[in-house]
């Protein structure tokens, strides 16, 4: 297990090319001992001069040996000595252990300290290991049958009693710092912050980290093990975050908040590494089809589940998405009504079978699980939570009192702080953090607006930290002054998530729709955002729109005609259909909708086009178009293009709330003067929707939720 993790992390980090793992097979014996001798002569040159920070014994001990194959093979190849067949495959097994040497040594230059340290044991072995190899090859190397100078000889015996004898090294200088290490996880286990001196002591002068940028570098080697070897990195990735919390701590303890500019800059959070895997998968000529991709990672799914919404998500995703703190479906905005995972085996084994004719490797589950529980190794221990809330506190003293630079730095990782975990948003809120936010959200400078504003948002996910954003003085009207004036793109689409995020409360829809310029803004983003910011904005025009009270204001504020051009839209056409089937519901809404000039013919397109759930809303639409628009709208709709075949398709291939709302409206136009000639076709399938609430009752009332097929971001 750890010798797969070390691999996989160098091949992310520097991908050995495939002869490191192939040896050659077509090479005379000249041209494969000048392979040897051009590998090796690199090796010893690339790290004989290196001083390694941890493992410098077993290192120093292993280029040494790589040393003596070296002088080896000059001899060699200056002597021009026949090999015999024996030593050639001996020779080609060498070829291999160069190749390991070189990755393990690789590994140790490149690996930061604080992993180097907590796999200490493990790295260790693995040096042992290549020892036990060498010892083998030497056993079996046929030196009697090939002519070697005295000194060459002696060189290669003793190699091979040293490889023999070797034992076990584990430095007890290292071994006393990853003690030292795991001491400041025990404080923090047990609610004691540790001393500044001793983390001094430990981080400076230990290990020789001086300075912020170094320990940055630390948390995102940390961070990037969690996230490459989830499940099977030693320790566990909640001893990991544990670390990682401790080393953020120190980083601000110990170096303050002073950062260079460039360190700041607008997008610097974010990471632009991509793993290899992710890159071959993207460059196969294999399309996966849609529905064998979990909603949230977009990636294929090894183990479907169904929630209680009736979504399908791979467990892992839909499981590190409850552990955040969400209680809706990521897909269609639904409160789940209980956290059972239910395995989907029948989409499972369509999976495998597509796998299977495709010749693409399926790992299959190991746990059969119907809970979130199966994710509980993950959650955070209480010595990442307390060692974050320390951070939190230092962070907020400097929203509160420190320098300009200071405050955008303190947002910044505010802003990364509240990223996960509910125990963090929920620490970070109560440690008063929103007020100094709120200060900040008016500053002039782009990159501490733009943090602020999305620390604001990834705190607004956890429900407790609603209430106490909205009634912060101030603080929702200075959201909505980002939304329509904020320095940056990303500022301004984080303001209307945020306002998303706040409007799931029933209460704060009104109060955000009465906010001066909300609606107005978020229309404008939905008419001229980029494709982010046009679904931040049509989420948080649905939710608003879910709130009766907020349809005279959406018709002043431009909603209702944005929503109409957005029919057109591919990625928001969904959510702008669903909005506007709830505005029609009342007489002044389908009014103001039926004087669109191309609203019926959007919502008509959709109908044709749309996903399935986009096709929903969109005869949801038409139907309650009808039953408030009065008898003008509903020739309007009845005139439209094409509608009669539609209808048929969805009574007889549409959801089951589709075929619920076609059979409706073919009832409605039934009713019509004339209808019955024009719509006469629609019988079989009418019928064919027979056992459904429509047809049992004809004053069947609509659903009073239209689903929504994005959830708050966390960002």
């Amino acid at each position: 297990m750890a010798a797969a993790a070390i691999f996989s992390s160098l091949r992310r980090r520097r991908s050995p090319s495939l002869q490191a793992f192939l040896a050659p097979v077509d090479l005379t014996d000249v041209a494969l001992v000048q392979t040897l001798l051009s590998i090796s002569s690199e090796l010893v040159s690339c790290f004989s001069d290196r001083c390694f920070f941890f493992q410098r014994r077993n290192s120093r001990s292993l280029i040494r040996k790589m040393e003596v194959f070296l002088v080896l093979l000059e001899y060699l190849r200056d002597s021009g000595t026949c090999i015999e067949s024996t030593a050639v495959l001996c020779f080609k097994e060498l070829y291999l252990l160069l190749y390991r040497c070189k990755i393990l040594l690789d590994y140790c230059g490149q690996s930061s300290k604080l992993w180097l340290l907590l796999q200490n044991h493990s790295i260790s072995g693995h040096f042992h290991d290549l020892n036990q190899e060498i010892s083998t090859l030497l056993d079996v190397f046929p030196a009697d049958d090939i002519e070697l100078s005295e000194d060459v000889r002696e060189q290669i015996d003793l190699m091979q009693r040293q490889a023999r004898n070797a034992k076990l090294h584990i430095d007890k200088n290292d071994e006393l710092l990853r003690l030292r290490l795991f001491s400041f996880l025990d404080e923090f286990e047990h609610g004691r912050v540790p001393n500044h001196v001793d983390l001094r002591s430990f981080f400076v002068e230990g290990l020789g980290i001086k300075d912020a940028k170094t320990c940055r570098a630390e948390i995102e080697f940390l961070e990037e093990q969690i996230v490459n070897h989830e499940g099977d990195a030693e320790p566990a990735a909640s001893v990991l975050n544990g670390f990682v919390a401790i080393m953020r701590y120190s980083r601000f303890l110990l170096f303050g908040f002073e950062e260079d500019e460039a360190e700041l800059g607008i997008g610097s959070h974010k990471k632009r590494r991509k793993g290899l895997i992710t890159q071959e998968i993207a460059e196969t000529f294999l399309s996966i089809p849609k529905d064998f991709c979990c909603p949230i990672t977009l990636d294929l799914m090894r183990d479907p589940v169904i929630i209680s919404t009736g979504q399908t998500y791979d467990r892992r995703s839909i499981a590190r998405w409850m552990e955040e703190g969400h209680r809706t479906c990521p897909k269609t905005g639904q409160m789940l009504v209980h956290d059972r995972l239910v395995p989907n085996r029948a989409l499972r084994n369509l999976i495998v079978q597509w796998c299977t004719a495709h010749g693409i490797p399926y790992d299959p589950p190991e746990t059969t699980d119907v809970s979130a529980e199966s994710f509980a190794s993950a959650l955070p221990s209480r010595a990442a939570v307390e060692a974050n809330r320390a951070t939190a506190e230092l962070l907020i003293q400097q929203l509160a009192n420190g320098s300009p630079h200071a405050k955008t730095v303190a947002a910044r990782e505010i802003r990364l702080l509240a990223k996960t975990g509910k125990e963090n948003r929920a620490f970070i809120a109560k440690a008063g953090a929103i007020p100094h936010l709120r200060n900040l959200l008016s500053t002039h400078n782009p990159v501490a607006q733009e943090n602020s504003v999305t620390a604001m948002l990834n705190l607004s996910i956890y429900d407790k930290n609603k209430s106490r954003i909205m009634d912060e003085e101030g603080c929702l009207g200075s959201i909505v002054k980002v939304l329509r004036f904020g320095l940056t793109t990303e500022a301004r689409e984080n303001a209307a998530a945020t306002l998303f995020s706040l409007s799931a409360v029933h209460e704060y829809k009104k109060k955000i729709a009465d906010e001066s310029g909300a609606v107005e803004a978020l229309a404008t983003l939905l008419r001229s955002g980029t494709p982010r910011g046009k679904k931040d904005a049509v989420t948080a025009l649905f939710n608003l729109s879910t709130h009766t009270d907020n349809c005279v204001r959406m018709i002043e504020a431009g909603a209702v005609t944005a929503l109409v051009g957005a029919l057109g839209h591919e990625g928001v056409a969904e959510e702008a259909a669903g909005a506007l089937a709830l505005i029609v519901r009342q007489p002044i809404g389908a009014a103001a909708v039926g004087e669109e000039e191309m609203a019926v013919t959007g919502l008509v397109g959709m109908m044709r086009c749309g996903t399935p759930r986009g096709k929903e809303n969109a005869v949801a639409a038409l139907l309650e178009l009808c039953r408030s628009g009065g008898a003008s709208a509903t020739e309007r709709v009845l005139k439209a293009p094409a509608l009669v075949g539609l209808l048929q398709a969805l009574l007889f291939t549409g959801t089951k709330r589709a075929r619920r709302k076609a059979a409706s409206l073919a009832r409605v136009f039934q009713r019509c003067e004339n209808a019955a000639l024009h719509f006469g076709g629609l019988g079989v399938g009418y019928a064919f929707a027979g056992n459904s609430a429509a047809n049992r009752d004809s004053s069947f009332t609509p659903d009073v939720s239209v689903p929504m097929s994005i959830s708050v971001p966390v960002l």
